[in-house]
């Protein structure tokens, strides 16, 4: 059988998610830019691209990482870590829907053992 007719199982990745995933590979095709002027230009690239709302960012982290697309998942990472930066754990859990399970002995106690999580 010719490989070009045996399919790839993508699971949890949306036609959407795959065309914007093979839209960042097309456009990092090839060796990095040596010069400022290309290197700036990809950059204001990347920052346009990761301007995604929140499902779609997730969206595009679970996939980079199944698809093993590192500087994607590197992105989007980079997004996730900057919406989160210098955010409280209330904050934090508020922008990831995180509910918060621990009884109020667990969470002081938490706090109390790893107070620097908590400045």
């Amino acid at each position: 059988e010719n490989d070009i007719d045996k399919a790839i199982p993508l699971p949890n990745v949306t036609s959407t998610v795959l065309a914007m995933a093979i839209e960042y590979c097309k456009k990092h095709a090839g060796p990095e830019p040596e010069d400022y002027v290309a290197k700036d230009a990809l950059k204001e690239w990347d920052a346009k691209f990761a301007n995604v709302d929140q499902m779609v960012m997730f969206d595009l982290l679970l996939a980079a990482n199944y698809m093993d697309i590192k500087g994607l998942l590197d992105l989007f990472c980079q997004s996730a870590a900057s919406m989160i930066k210098d955010k409280t754990v209330k904050e934090i859990r508020q922008i990831f829907n995180i509910e918060n399970n621990f009884m109020e002995e667990e969470e002081c106690a938490l706090r109390d053992e790893h107070k620097w999580a908590f400045e």
